[in-house]
This record gives structure tokens, C-alpha cells and sequence, in this order.
């Protein structure tokens, strides 16, 4: 095993015998094989959990087979993404204040594990309403975990991967999650695998036992002991910061373009109601995932590259994506008397709308990171995180206007947004400019 964990570490990172270490404890340096296959097949197995139980795809379509109240579909996003931001900000300084944080990740990686275990049994059990709130419940579960394994795996990956190959570890792991997810999702749009619910509720009890497995591996980790003392919550920095909304202008235009985009990671469940629910319901499925999967897979170095030429026109990019795909979506379903049957270009509309989404993810964090510099690094990041959490929490109100309205409209507005996050893109500042 040890000789295998040196192979693969030569391999993906081209070091040798005599490698070097940076930035890590000298005491680490020796571990580097054994650590980096834990991290590698660690993250691997929850990032391919995270695409068999993805709350935009498959747990909205799971609500939508279950009989759940279409709006509880609105409030998957922001309970899995406002409950996995906003508790970071609060529990970060006592995450850091212990000395080995390897057992924090370990224990939410099972937790994750636990509850989408738990959504795997309220689907064979529970139908309706019941069965929406059970769901619901256990992906704020989920999302909790998910929050101190975010705090936790940062101070990890430093302690235990020296600076050269964690890129490295974590693009892999990106790598082989999207390769086993698209393979899942043309399997089941192929009919390969069986087109049945069980099939989808399988894919659940996988995810599940995934995340299980990953926190047994994780702990394999030889991690040293590290530093316990000088955290602060990012709130209290948020806090004690909130003046530079009104005296720093770009960071302003920066949290307002953010707010915008919220619509690329907001709108995949309304997207996926438009499809019609009479018909190939499983195929359907499978092409969804395996669009998402794609888009993941083929986007996210491309944008990492221009974002570091220009975060800024990477937002004003994938925010006119965003308002293209949701545009087209919207046109289609309601002229559709007039255009004719569209509704099997769903599934590309959403492709596009992922890679619209991957560069804003890339975009943002590469734009806050060269915006500031390191006196106001972690002031730019907890004020901003703060108030895309508090919104992030808020965006539940689109699932009830769909109730209201219909998804239709609210996937207009969502166009809208991402239109209107591509204009205020365009007057953010030129950070990357010398």
C-alpha cells in the first residue's frame, strides 16, 4: 500500500524521493504519499456523493416524484448553500482552536452521510408534505455538517499537503467526482440503468454510504498538531467592518454583481419544473445530470484561466449566460404553442446555466482575493459571505411566488437578475490590471 501511495503521488504531482515541502510542518513532510492519497480519495468519494444528491437536481426532482408542494423545491438551494455559509461565520474561531482538526471533518463528513441516508428512507416511506419536510429538515442537517467540514478541511489541507500539490489533490478529486457523475447520468438517460425510482433512491443510499466511507478514510491522516490560538468569528469582523459599505465603493459594486448571480446557483430546481411530467421522467433526469456534470467538468479551468486574466469580465460573462439560458428556458415554455415542442432542449439550457454558474463561482473568489490586499483580505471576505448568507437564507420566498405565480415567472426573474448582475459586472473595478 505504501509503495502504491508513493506511485500515485509521483504520478499526479511529479515530485520524487527528494521532494520538498512547503509551507507545512516539517514533521508532515515525510507523510506527504500517504496523506495526499486520503485527501484524494476522501474528497473524491463526498464530491461524487454531492452529484448523486445534488439539492438542484436530483433532491428537486425528488420532492416533484414524492407530491411535495412545489415551493418546498424553492427553498433546497438556500437551505444547502445559506446553511452551509452562514454557520462558518460563527464557529470558525472554535473549530481553529483545536489542535487536530482532521476529527471535525471526519464527524460532519459521517453526519452528511447520516442525513442523506435519512432522505434516502423518507423516500421509500413518506409521500407529500411529509415527505418535503423530511427532506427539507435533513438537508439543514446536511448543510450544518457540511459548514464545519468547510471551516475544518482549509487548516487541514495545510497542515498535511505541502503548497505544490494541493491544487493538485483537490482538481483530481474534481476530476473523478464529474467523470463517476456523467457516467451516472448518461446511464440513466441511456436506459442502461434501470429507469426506475429505485434506481434514483439507490443513487441517495450510495451518496450516503460515500460520505461514510470518506470519513473513515479521512482519518487516516497523520496530522500534527497545529496552532489553537488567535481565531475570530468572521462575524465579529463583519461586524466591526460594516462601515466599508458606505466608504469602499468597489467592494459594494462587488457584493451588489454578487447578489445578481445568486440567480445562477438559485434557479436550477424552477428550471427543471418547466420539464414536462408526462413522458421519459427518467431519461429526462439522466440528461439533467449528466448536462450538470459536463458543464462542471469542461468550464471550470477555462474560467479559472480568464479569471486571472479579468474576474471581472468573467462575472459580466457568466451573468449574461445566466440570463441567456433562463431567457431562452422562459421564452420557450411560454410560446411554446407558437415554437413548437422545446421542452428537450431543457436539459441544454441547464448546461449552459451550470457553466454559467462554474465561472461565477471562479470569478467572485478569484475577484475578492486580488481586490484586496492583505490588511483587508478577511474584513472583504466575512462582510461580503455575511450578506450573501443573509440573502442566500431569504431565497426560499421564490419557491412560495412559484407556488403563486408559477415557475415560469420566477425563472424570468432569475434572467433578469443575471442581466442585471452582468451590468453591474461591467462596473466593477479592473483588479487584475497592474
Amino acid at each position: 500500500m505504501a509503495r502504491l501511495q508513493e506511485d500515485l503521488y509521483g504520478v499526479l504531482t511529479g515530485d520524487d524521493e527528494g521532494r520538498v515541502c512547503r509551507d507545512i510542518p516539517e514533521a508532515a513532510c515525510d507523510e506527504q504519499p500517504g496523506n495526499f492519497s486520503a485527501h484524494l480519495f476522501s474528497l473524491a468519494l463526498t464530491k461524487i456523493g454531492d452529484g448523486l444528491s445534488d439539492p438542484k437536481i436530483i433532491l428537486a426532482w425528488l420532492l416533484q416524484a414524492l407530491g411535495a408542494p412545489a415551493f418546498m423545491a424553492g427553498f433546497l438551494v438556500p437551505i444547502r448553500e445559506a446553511g452551509a455559509l452562514l454557520p462558518q461565520l460563527f464557529i470558525a474561531a472554535y473549530i481553529r482552536s483545536l489542535r487536530r482538526r482532521k476529527f471535525v471533518w471526519a464527524a460532519g463528513s459521517a453526519v452528511q452521510g447520516a442525513a442523506v441516508l435519512g432522505m434516502g428512507v423518507s423516500g421509500l416511506f413518506l409521500k407529500g408534505a411529509w415527505a418535503g419536510i423530511s427532506i427539507l429538515v435533513l438537508l439543514a442537517v446536511f448543510a450544518l455538517a457540511r459548514s464545519a467540514c468547510s471551516v475544518a478541511y482549509k487548516d487541514v489541507l495545510g497542515k498535511t499537503v505541502t503548497k505544490s500539490a494541493r491544487g493538485t489533490v483537490t482538481g483530481t478529486a474534481n476530476s473523478l467526482a464529474a467523470g463517476a457523475v456523467l457516467l451516472f447520468g448518461v446511464a440513466l438517460a441511456s436506459g442502461f440503468l434501470e429507469r426506475s425510482f429505485t434506481a434514483v433512491l439507490g443513487a441517495l443510499f450510495l451518496a450516503g454510504l460515500l460520505w461514510l466511507t470518506a470519513a473513515i478514510t479521512f482519518l487516516r491522516l497523520k496530522e500534527v498538531p497545529g496552532a489553537s490560538e488567535g481565531g475570530r468569528n468572521a462575524f465579529d469582523v463583519a461586524l466591526s467592518q460594516i462601515g466599508l459599505l458606505k466608504s469602499d465603493a468597489p467592494l459594494r459594486q462587488f457584493i451588489l454583481a454578487r447578489a445578481f448571480l445568486m440567480a445562477s446557483a438559485l434557479s436550477p430546481p424552477f428550471l427543471l419544473m418547466l420539464a414536462p411530467e408526462e413522458g421519459e421522467t427518467f431519461g429526462a433526469l439522466g440528461a439533467f445530470i449528466s448536462a450538470s456534470a459536463l458543464a462542471g467538468f469542461l468550464s471550470s479551468y477555462v474560467w479559472g484561466r480568464l479569471s486571472d486574466r479579468s474576474s471581472r469580465k468573467v462575472l459580466f460573462l457568466a451573468g449574461l449566460l445566466t440570463a441567456l439560458s433562463l431567457g431562452l428556458a422562459y421564452a420557450a415554455h411560454t410560446y411554446g404553442h407558437v415554437l413548437g415542442d422545446t421542452g428537450f432542449l431543457l436539459p441544454f439550457w441547464l448546461f449552459v446555466l451550470m457553466i454559467a454558474h462554474q465561472g461565477v463561482r471562479l470569478g467572485r473568489s478569484t475577484h475578492i482575493v486580488d481586490m484586496a490586499n492583505e490588511e483587508t483580505r478577511a474584513a472583504y471576505t466575512a462582510l461580503s459571505n455575511t450578506i450573501i448568507g443573509l440573502l442566500l437564507a431569504a431565497g426560499g420566498v421564490f419557491g412560495l411566488l412559484a407556488a403563486i405565480a408559477g415557475p415560469a415567472a420566477v425563472v424570468l426573474i432569475f434572467a433578469l437578475m443575471g442581466a442585471a448582475g452582468a451590468l453591474s459586472a461591467l462596473r466593477m473595478k479592473e483588479v487584475q490590471r497592474d
